[in-house]
């Protein structure tokens, strides 16, 4: 169905090549995972799928790239777009119209397809993916989520045989993303639908694939097998894997119930131990370490309230991680403490005063918010640039952003255009950009999309030592992996209200649907990462 045969690509005046004679072969009816650092050149790889590089990309290939009998050099995107359904990383990036409902009959209006045909399909992927509630909204007022599910459901009704996805679920909440990934399995299993899909989130996606293809980047040759072979060896791998191989389980298990099968012994040797102590910040929440505060927050977009009535604190020297299902508010609480939008009703107070009252040279120090699309927050030629201007702007040290970047995601090219660059890259040089002023509210929605295992251990050390050093670091996410390594208290949103706050430790293990892979392989003791259990089983940990 899909065929690289010894395909090598370099980007214009980039110093190496991305993919280097890849060869690779993808039967019908498979899905395929494709994993690897940031920046490895995952996303080169599927966009060579449809063609999208080199017609759109522009740049040097060599070899040649088969697609259900079309090369791809003969036959450009639009050409193999009843064949290849493609979902970028940026969903709003992709859309043409206003709604919901125009936006899935998008592509198969270009398809000449009959009107009667069209609304049965359009019916299908809503049901598909749950979009009932959304079909008359604006795209531009649907969550970051939303936005994803509506992007795959407007290539699901072109009917391709060929469906490949860049991180399709990175910006959906832990359910939603077990319902599109069952979706996509479904359809390869009653279908014969191939999909190829490119993610990070390997404790989601490793169940279900086939076959998972590692890109190691550097020019080095592809990597190819089953889960269990791959798993076995690759340094990508997910908790459940770690966790594996830490107690010398062979098979590995790529589930959570044969870990739970398996996992008898450890929860007996580690009955007698106490898991560690919830993460506090300094004290309760008081008038001396209060950062941010919503007193009572109404925001409404039109009819539709997406916050309503939160009181919520935010203190120094605490990370507070947002969690809840995609539209529940999260992203518009994050917005609204930033002073970018202004509140239907309440206050809001950061550091004593509306946000929106800060000059922009004040603000870079008080608040810094990071967005879920990171390009909003980049407009120079090259990462140089933007790193010298952010210098600039906010007063530092020259070098003080790249520095950051480096500690964040090294070995970024300084003179590639931030839009040559993979999503992962570019959202961490947005972090280094709103990280190195260190503001006295660090706001990030979504701040591990696009970022490998090791690129979040950075981020993490980073975000540790501002809040150690008394800064107030508030983050929306759906990584649930993320929350139980870094997160001090934890708030669930439902409905644009607050509905769990407390302790992250607690709050994280008591939900089904938030708690970490390790968290239910180990239920009920409150053990949350394979750290903890490593120095768990070291005696490191008192008994």
């Amino acid at each position: 169905m899909i065929r690289f045969d010894d395909v090598s690509f370099t980007y214009t005046e980039a110093a190496g090549p991305t993919l280097h004679r890849v060869t690779l072969a993808i039967p019908e009816g498979e899905l395929c995972v494709v994993v690897g650092e940031t920046g490895s050149g995952k996303s080169t790889l599927l966009r060579a799928i449809n063609g999208l590089v080199p017609h759109f990309s522009g740049g040097v290939l060599a070899g040649t790239v088969t697609v259900d009998g079309r090369t791809t050099k003969e036959n450009r995107p639009r050409d193999l777009a009843d064949v290849v359904g493609f979902v970028g990383q940026n969903p709003l990036a992709s859309f043409v119209t206003e709604t919901v409902e125009d936006e899935l009959a998008y592509t198969m209006e270009n398809l000449g397809v009959p009107a009667d045909a069209m609304r049965r399909r359009v019916e299908d992927a809503i049901d598909l993916l749950g979009l009932q509630d959304l079909r008359d909204r604006s795209l531009r007022a649907l969550s970051g989520g939303q936005q994803q599910r509506v992007a795959i459901g407007a290539v699901l009704t072109a009917s391709p045989r060929i469906l490949v996805l860049d991180e399709p679920t990175s910006a959906l909440d832990p359910a939603a993303a077990e319902e599109v990934l069952g979706t996509l399995a479904r359809l390869v299993h009653d279908l014969g639908l191939t999909v190829v899909m490119a993610e990070h989130r390997l404790e989601r996606v490793v169940p279900f694939a086939d076959r998972i293809v590692l890109v190691p980047g550097g020019g080095a040759p592809l990597v190819e097998g089953s889960p269990e072979v791959i798993m076995r060896s690759s340094s990508v791998a997910p908790p459940l894997v770690e966790l594996g191989r830490l107690v010398g389980w062979d098979p590995l298990p790529l589930s959570v119930r044969d870990a739970r099968r398996r996992a008898t012994s450890l929860r007996e040797r580690l009955a007698p131990l106490t898991p560690p102590s919830p993460r506090v910040a300094p004290g309760a929440p008081t008038a001396a370490n209060e950062m941010a505060a919503t007193r009572k927050l109404v925001v409404a977009y039109g009819r539709v309230i997406a916050l309503d009535g939160v009181d919520l604190s935010f203190s120094r020297g605490e990370v507070l991680v947002l969690m809840g299902r995609n539209g529940s508010g999260k992203s518009t609480l994050l917005s609204t403490l930033s002073g970018a939008r202004q509140p239907t009703r309440g206050t809001v107070v950061v550091d004593g005063r509306d946000p929106r009252s800060f000059r922009p040279a004040e603000l870079i120090r008080h608040v810094g918010l990071v967005p879920q699309d990171p390009g909003l927050l980049l407009y120079g030629e090259s990462v140089h640039a933007e790193c010298r201007t952010s210098d600039k702007v906010s007063d530092l040290d020259d070098g003080s952003t790249a520095h950051t970047l480096e500690r964040i995601l090294p070995g970024v090219p300084g003179d590639r255009h931030p839009r040559d660059l993979s999503e992962g890259q570019r959202l961490a040089l947005a972090l280094a950009i709103v990280l190195a002023p260190a503001p006295a509210l660090l706001l990030l929605d979504e701040p591990t999309r696009g970022l490998d295992y090791p690129s979040k251990d950075r981020l993490i050390e980073v975000l540790r030592e501002l809040a150690g050093d008394g800064h107030a670091v508030a983050l929306a996410s759906h990584d649930v992996e993320l929350a139980a390594r870094v997160g001090d208290r934890a708030v669930v949103l439902a409905d644009g209200q607050v509905i769990a706050d407390g302790p992250a430790r607690q709050v994280v293990c008591h939900s089904p649907v938030f708690a970490p892979q390790v968290a239910k392989v180990l239920a009920p003791e409150e053990w949350l990462t394979v750290d903890e259990v490593r120095r768990a089983l070291d005696g490191a940990l008192p008994a």
